[in-house]
């Protein structure tokens, strides 16, 4: 068996829990932008914007949505699809272009703010910090966090956003990038993350061991990945490894 040398982590659903957080952030910003727009139209006598934020917000995700369909390669780079998708939406309901600009990027700017307000799973901290003594560490994400504003930044020196490389997951390039920057041999590495389709099977086909954070327990599982319920077990993999056991 290869020694491990290097453990790449997925970080939505696999160090945090992200439903709760996505939900908040998804109502929060775009009800922030639909009461400042108010505000501001009102301040100049203007009336303001045919928007609810229940109709708003289907069309917003609509644009997205179309968008990602009519340009593939920026399908994975949500941060971009919602700028535009919000553009798009507020011309459409009366604001010239360059107000539009303006504040579809004030809303993204209350996004980030709230996206990154994730809570770690308590062993993260410990688990991470234990790691890294012994492996280089890295993150690979789909998801728009502000990679160096999360609360685990410190512990990943590399970090990759792999829809904003215009690769992402399943994407086997944002696998690459990172052990290129590692320089470690994908048979020399481990990934961790809770989606089959997005981190297990690219990271396996690819050579790297696999970590599934998963309640699913009747699948058959390929060689080289391991089935969890949570992230705190993973310790116990890295042991079954260094004993030589495959497989779990």
């Amino acid at each position: 068996m290869s020694e491990l040398h290097a453990i790449t982590f997925d970080l939505d659903d696999t160090l945090w829990d992200n439903h709760g957080v996505m939900l908040a952030t998804e109502q929060g910003h775009y009800g922030w932008l639909l009461e400042e727009l108010a505000a501001w139209h009102r301040a100049r006598g203007e009336a303001t914007l045919s928007l609810s934020r229940e109709e708003g917000l289907a069309d917003y995700l609509e644009r997205r949505q179309a968008l990602a369909r009519a340009t593939p390669e920026r399908r994975g780079d949500f941060t971009w699809l919602r700028l535009r998708a919000l553009e798009g939406q507020l011309e459409a309901v009366g604001l010239d272009r360059s107000t539009a600009i303006l504040w579809a990027a004030a809303a993204m700017n209350e996004f980030h703010r709230l996206r990154v307000q994730v809570t770690p799973h308590p062993e993260a901290f410990d688990l991470l910090e234990t790691l890294g003594r012994r492996y280089h560490l890295a993150a690979i994400t789909n998801g728009n966090i502000h990679l160096k504003r999360q609360p685990l930044a410190a512990y990943f020196p590399v970090a990759v956003a792999a829809g904003e490389l215009f690769t992402p997951k399943p994407d086997p390039n944002a696998f690459l990038n990172v052990l290129e920057r590692l320089a470690v041999a994908p048979s020399n590495a481990m990934h961790v993350g809770d989606s089959w389709e997005e981190d297990v099977l690219p990271a396996q086909r690819l050579g790297m061991h696999a970590v599934w954070i998963s309640g699913v327990e009747d699948r058959a599982l390929p060689p080289r990945v391991y089935r969890i319920d949570h992230v705190r077990q993973l310790p116990e993999v890295i042991a079954r490894l260094e004993r030589g056991v495959d497989g779990a």
